[in-house]
């Protein structure tokens, strides 16, 4: 099956957008790219002047997206379900003809509650899309970048992932297992020209954080805007292995990594029952 680009341009001949381009183009794969992080990262990547191939579940906020961005460079978009078994098929029937040159591993199923009042199905999700999707999709995109000696890779990881937090167990394991994943292909992959990042964001304004509806008397770092882990994650890519998104979620990282693991995780528990509290029992 033929896909047809939405637009058909050519990048705008900007030095560092060309450069850029070339390290990382001419294509870039982001799968969870309809809204929030993902859509953020279609519109900076767009304007850095890769084409695009989005990958989402949600088929309505994908396609306008899609629209938008044809105005700036090529898009394909997929509709798949990550969770599923048979969801890398459709990508590759999407972008088998395609250059890839960097990937977003930024797809991500979140529930929020104690682990024993999720059903196995919801708890298995989390594992599918979080930790499966992006094996599955590195292990199609990687082997041409290491043919080509260049391309780059994004795993986004969370806080949650850098000790265990209540009421988000399994997100927190798949975000654990999200941050050893890349910086272990950091090792193996920087040794053919390409880089890769798991970064480490904290609690950002999107919707998916916004339908959480976390108490708002609780104090937390102040919200960072999805602009700014973008931006962070785009610019230091080639810096590997892995980082914090953002000052203040950087000096909490810090601060829980120098108590003891007890102490540490019993703060974030604390943390996430004033957030949601008796609503997510």
């Amino acid at each position: 099956m033929k896909w047809p680009a939405l637009h058909l341009s050519a990048p705008h001949a900007h030095p560092t957008r060309l450069k850029f381009r070339e390290r990382y183009g001419p294509w870039a794969l982001v799968a969870g790219g309809s809204h929030g992080l993902g859509a953020e990262y279609a519109r900076q990547l767009a304007r850095r002047g890769l084409d695009l191939v989005l990958v989402a579940e949600a088929a309505e906020p994908l396609g306008t997206l899609g629209r938008e961005l044809s105005a700036q460079v090529q898009v394909r978009t997929v509709v798949s379900d990550l969770s599923r078994p048979d969801m890398l098929q459709s990508i590759l029937d999407a972008s088998s003809d395609l250059e890839l040159g960097l990937l977003v591993c930024n797809a991500s199923h979140a529930p929020i509650g104690a682990f024993l009042s999720r059903t196995l199905e919801d708890k298995l999700k989390v594992v599918a899309v979080n930790c499966a999707a992006p094996v599955a999709l590195i292990h199609h995109v990687a082997p041409g970048m290491v043919a080509r000696g260049r391309g780059g890779i994004v795993i986004m990881s969370s806080l949650a992932g850098l000790q265990g937090s209540a009421l988000v167990a399994t997100y927190a394991a798949s975000k654990a297992f999200d941050l050893v994943l890349g910086e272990s292909l950091w090792e193996e992959l920087s040794h053919h020209g390409v880089d890769v990042l798991a970064l480490c964001a904290g609690a950002t304004r999107t919707e998916s954080y916004e339908a959480s509806r976390p108490h708002t008397s609780q104090w937390i770092p102040p919200l960072m805007e999805p602009a700014q882990v973008v931006q962070q994650a785009l610019d230091q890519l080639s810096r590997g292995p892995s980082q914090v998104a953002g000052g203040w979620n950087r000096l909490i990282a810090s601060l829980l990594h120098q108590l003891p693991r007890r102490m540490a995780v019993r703060i974030m528990g604390q943390s996430m029952h004033k957030l949601y509290g008796e609503r997510y029992y």
